[in-house]
């Protein structure tokens, strides 16, 4: 069992007893120095990219703003959100396999950053709406490796795939997005794995990214403004699991950095960590009251009141080949452990958010809390199955807590 530290569990007990249950709640003190310490290890080489589709929460977006550089929207909606939340549409890429002419449309009228272009129909229907309204468009050009290292939760690469241009395609295709006239190259982008723990990997990934980029730069005698690099950093999510240690990424990548921005072509090239879970997945714990327990043949169960519609991943259901528990705690602690199996609310034998959790003792009214849940929550989870409510999201800064549920959706219709 992992057990947090007292002023985590006071902010938890208050986040519930003032806005119920379930509850997303995100610690900006605990985003902080994770920015912090980014900077001070990668610094040196990178600037930071926020993955806006591990945690869309307006809130949380206005609180990055002023701390992140960049931020990377998967879609029209996500821009208006961003835009809403304060971010200006030139700090913007927009990622994504499948964008609808209404979201590049208006992601173009609204002065976008960069269109990361992940097929050549992207790149031709780009030009053709810059060409109506009269502008150049930047873009950067995702690129589809062959290979990634072992050791990342999530591969994108040498297999078929929906994202980016493969890598044996991409000289033909950026000589042919190099000839539309209202489209400008301004770099590439790369992100072929997620969720690695393993700093060898990660060193040995980014290390492929340059060799792509030097040779497509030099084939296409391209000086980039930017490169933008996949992070891959995982964090910890389960029982055992050992922090990444950004330390010896740092220390073992550096040299290649160095020697890949000594290079003339990439002397004033600025180089981009897209990330998301890596910045605000510790800061964020999942809030589920018990509302009921349940012997049944052997096992002790603890039914709650948010279950996998409230958070998916946690469920097992988001990805993940083999289920394991998260890593969870009883808020207020308690003394000896138990195992308890924990359930959520739903008509279905699958909405399951721990087996055999070993916990102080739970009874009926206790709060549930699982770690690791500032990303991919209540907008990757089935929030509308069965009409439980929709779980509350909550930011505490600095011991104040303030509600930021974010109730309606903010997609583009064609209609």
């Amino acid at each position: 069992m992992n057990r947090p530290d007292h002023d985590i569990d006071h902010i938890l007990t208050q986040a519930a007893d003032r806005f119920g249950t379930p509850a997303y709640v995100y610690a900006t003190d605990l985003i902080t120095p994770r920015i912090r310490d980014l900077q001070d290890k990668l610094g040196r080489w990178f600037k930071l990219s926020f993955a806006m589709k591990c945690n869309p929460n307006p809130g949380l977006l206005s609180w990055l703003e002023q701390r992140i550089p960049y931020i990377d929207v998967s879609s029209g909606g996500e821009l208006l959100l961003a835009i809403d939340a304060g971010w200006p549409a030139n700090r913007a890429s927009f990622t994504g396999p499948a964008k609808r002419e209404v979201e590049l449309r208006r992601a173009i009228q609204e002065g976008l950053g960069e269109l990361v272009v992940e097929s050549p129909r992207d790149a031709q229907l780009a030009n053709s709406i810059a060409a109506e309204t009269g502008r150049i468009q930047d873009v950067v050009i995702r690129i589809a490796p062959d290979r990634v290292p072992k050791g990342f939760g999530d591969q994108m690469a040498g297999r078929p795939s929906p994202f980016g241009i493969d890598i044996e395609d991409a000289p033909g295709a950026l000589t042919d997005i190099a000839s539309l006239p209202h489209l400008r190259i301004a770099g590439l982008h790369i992100y072929s794995g997620t969720q690695c723990l393993k700093p060898a990997a990660i060193v040995e990934n980014w290390g492929i990214f340059m060799t792509i980029f030097r040779d497509l730069c030099e084939r296409h005698d391209l000086h980039p403004d930017r490169l933008i690099f996949g992070a891959g950093l995982g964090i910890p999510y389960h029982p055992g699991d050992m922090p990444l240690d950004l330390g010896q990424v740092a220390e073992a990548a550096g040299p290649q950095l160095d020697a890949f921005k000594a290079e003339p072509r990439f002397s004033k090239t600025e180089l981009v960590l897209e990330l998301g879970r890596y910045l605000v997945g510790p800061a964020g714990y999942f809030v589920t009251r018990v509302t009921s327990i349940k012997e049944s043949r052997g096992t002790r169960i603890a039914i709650c009141d948010g279950g996998m519609n409230s958070h998916l991943a946690a469920s097992g259901h988001f990805g993940m080949v083999l289920r394991r528990n998260y890593v969870i705690h009883r808020v207020g602690g308690g003394e000896g452990e138990e195992p308890i199996d924990i359930s959520g609310p739903l008509c279905t034998s699958i909405d399951k958010l721990g087996s055999k959790v070993a916990l102080p003792r739970v009874e009926e009214g206790d709060l549930i809390a699982i770690h690791a849940s500032g990303a991919y929550g209540p907008s990757s989870s089935p929030v509308n199955f069965i009409s439980h409510p929709t779980p509350r999201e909550i930011l505490a800064e600095g011991g104040q807590l303030l509600d930021v549920t974010r109730i309606e959706g903010c997609g583009l219709s064609d209609r």
